[in-house]
């Protein structure tokens, strides 16, 4: 598991395991968001199965599958929420985080974080998202 943080409540990973939620808990997690569409994952890793563990170690558990075509207005807004509503510090997952380090960006964006902060953020976690630029400048950034 590589947790990377991009702020002190919202950190991204690729994909989880079950094996891996012991030590999401431990970690001072409260909340997990699934972003990863089930269609790319066996049936062992999709969002039912790691939610049953997740849930059953006393951590919230949210479904909210990403493409780079989905990154929708609703849909950052819904990871905003599913983000933001926690009680504590939330951890996202999809193929390599990208995915939820993108959503992030979006939604930092929308906000009206600046685009140098919101890239420096992305960018110290390990996530080069510069080709973003435009999109967070368009979405006020």
């Amino acid at each position: 598991m590589d947790i990377r943080q991009i702020t002190p409540r919202y950190s991204v990973t690729p994909q989880i395991t079950p094996e891996d939620v012991a030590a999401i808990k431990a970690a001072g997690f409260v909340r997990v968001i699934c972003n990863r569409p089930d269609e790319e994952n066996p049936a062992e890793l999709q969002a039912g199965a790691i939610r049953e563990v997740v849930e059953a170690a006393g951590l919230d558990f949210v479904v909210l599958p990403l493409t780079h075509q989905t990154m929708t207005p609703e849909n950052i807004a819904l990871q905003k929420s599913a983000a933001g509503d926690a009680d504590g510090p939330v951890l996202a997952y999809c193929a390599s985080g990208t995915r939820c380090s993108v959503i992030w960006a979006l939604g930092q964006a929308t906000d009206g974080k600046s685009s140098d902060e919101i890239l420096a953020a992305t960018a110290k976690a390990g996530y080069d998202l510069g080709q973003l630029r435009p999109r967070l400048d368009a979405l006020g950034g």
